[in-house]
């Protein structure tokens, strides 16, 4: 008999496919990459990746969606990071097997 914790719901299965498509976007990767070095409003990550504001305010809205990016505001200014360890620990995964292979 299998103990109940080591059951994966289907529910678990389809959230887990959901993230992986959200991260199957260059630019979401590129975003993320940012992110992991430190916390950007989203004016500078529209300089870093040489797009519009309103460009990369979509595509955080997709990761926030999925719970991959948090924000804070700060006066007039939001402030994205990962949303927390795990997301982290994911991307340097993900790129240190790039990387390696």
């Amino acid at each position: 008999m299998r103990q109940k914790r080591n059951i994966v719901s289907e529910d678990h299965f389809r959230d887990l496919a959901e993230t992986f498509k959200v991260l199957g976007d260059e630019t979401r990767v590129k975003i993320l990459y940012s992110l992991s070095q430190k916390e950007h409003c989203v004016q500078e990550l529209a300089e870093i990746l040489g797009m519009t504001s309103s460009a990369v305010s979509h595509q955080l809205r997709r990761l926030r969606d999925k719970n991959l990016v948090r924000y804070r505001k700060k006066g007039k200014m939001v402030y994205y990071t990962f949303d927390d360890v795990h997301i982290g620990r994911l991307f340097r995964q993900g790129l240190d097997h790039v990387r390696h292979t």
